[in-house]
């Protein structure tokens, strides 16, 4: 078996056999497949799928090409993942809120892909912060503090690790094939009992159509549950940025005004409430969702969120005192542009992708895989759709490090948004739920 035949036989639309999937994954984790022939792989998986049995055999190959975590907790072992978006800072609120529920949350997670940012890239904003300490540190952190919201190292997925940058700049983000693997095999690597799934859907979104978020969320929860982790889905709305921020230091920022309770962003909170609730059913921790997001709630109101969040980051080489200093512990842009309203009206209409694009183009996402991040940049105090504006009120604030660039971006954050004297009708934050009994 060799890399050349395999991705002959995916791009004839032939499948991807369990063994094939094995011998790719052990492939791509020791190198004996090139980059070439991973991205040949990637655009053939892309265009002609792999089918049920590929999905699940490139998922556990994934998975088992480094090491499976196995747990010795005093509490189930929980975690979440979001399908990508704008503005998407949940995994930072939920991870803390979850640990203070007595949930242990292991949150592998990944960095920017495309036009959506990334929670390393945040976190990473951070100063101190060490989001890759390996394998120990992690199980570590998170017996101790409750969580740790850290990226696959070499020891987990190390196949999913080098799949997911090749996939990134080769124009194949998008196949639900890709993703699930992608997501499933650094998730099952870290042992769970339980995985809850935001699958967004929206302008901002990989799957801006509902048919195609369905599909991916099923495809999600069969696959997971067929692998042994109980697994259910939210499909959450991405037809505009779900923070008012969207930038790495900005959406930490935001994170830490929404848990400190010094400016609450309400989409975040609710999000993070039904994630959390379904999470904490699946835990065995609730009876149903709503009781689940009661105690989500009652985890943020309180605080105790925020001094987990505080003990991670600490326990994790960040500022001791982050909770309580973060506005001075968080990067800043040296330029401040605000965009302007063309006209009255109300907002009915958000390119998110274009957000997004935006602030990657501004430095605070990657072109190419050798990019830099830059974290201070990225567009703060985002309209949402059905606010009233009057000319010349901001429709953003972009935060740039020249003014070439913040000039570039205004014009893009202008484009991005669509004005009517009609008031909207404003989208719904949950479309829709995926359990193990609708697949």
């Amino acid at each position: 078996m060799d890399a050349r035949s395999i991705i002959a036989v995916v791009r004839d639309g032939q499948g991807l056999t369990t063994e094939a999937a094995a011998w790719f994954a052990a492939g791509l984790a020791s190198g004996e497949v090139s980059d070439a022939q991973a991205g040949a792989f990637a655009m053939a998986v892309f265009l002609k799928g792999i089918g049920t049995e590929g999905r699940v055999g490139l998922t556990r190959a994934m998975r088992d090409s480094g090491q499976v975590l196995d747990w010795d907790l005093a509490g189930p072992v929980i975690d979440k993942h979001s399908t990508g978006g704008i503005g998407d800072s949940v995994s930072l609120l939920l991870a803390p809120a979850l640990a203070a529920c007595g949930v242990y949350v292991p949150m592998i997670s990944g960095r920017g892909l495309g036009h959506t940012g990334g929670t390393l890239d945040k976190m990473e904003a951070i100063p101190g912060y060490r989001a890759l300490p390996g394998v120990e540190a992690l199980k570590k952190v998170v017996a101790e503090v409750g969580c740790a919201i850290v990226g696959a190292t070499d020891e987990i997925a190390p196949a999913d690790k080098r799949l997911y940058g090749i996939r990134d700049i080769s124009g194949t983000v998008e196949s639900i094939d890709l993703i699930t693997a992608s997501i499933l095999s650094k998730k099952l690597a870290a042992g769970l009992d339980g995985l809850v799934l935001d699958v967004k859907v929206g302008s901002g979104a990989f799957m801006a159509r509902m048919e195609d978020a369905e599909a991916l969320a099923r495809s999600l929860v069969a696959t997971a549950n067929g692998a042994g982790c109980r697994c259910s889905a939210l499909i959450s709305d991405m037809s505009q940025s779900l923070g008012h921020s969207a930038g790495n230091a900005l959406e930490v920022l935001e994170v830490m005004e929404t848990l400190t309770g010094s400016a609450v962003n309400e989409a975040l909170w609710d999000v993070t409430a039904a994630l959390g609730g379904e999470a904490l059913v699946l835990a065995g921790k609730a009876e149903t969702m709503d009781d689940g997001a009661a105690m989500i709630d009652h985890a943020l109101e309180t605080g105790r969120a925020a001094e987990v969040f505080g003990k991670m980051v600490a326990a994790l080489g960040g500022p001791l005192d982050f909770v309580e200093r973060y506005p001075d512990r968080l990067p800043s842009a040296p330029v401040l542009v605000p965009v302007p309203a063309p006209r009255a009206g109300f907002v009915t209409r958000v390119d998110a992708r274009a957000l997004g694009e935006a602030v990657v183009r501004l430095g605070g996402g990657r072109l190419v895989g050798t990019d830099r991040i830059i974290p201070s940049v990225g567009l703060s105090g985002l309209a949402v759709i059905g606010e009233e504006m009057d000319p010349g009120e901001p429709l953003a604030l972009v935060h740039a490090t020249t003014a070439d660039r913040a000039e570039a971006a205004v014009a893009a954050v202008r484009a991005a948004y669509g004005l009517s004297a009609e008031m909207p009708e404003e989208p719904p934050l949950i479309h829709g739920r995926i359990g193990p009994e609708d697949v």
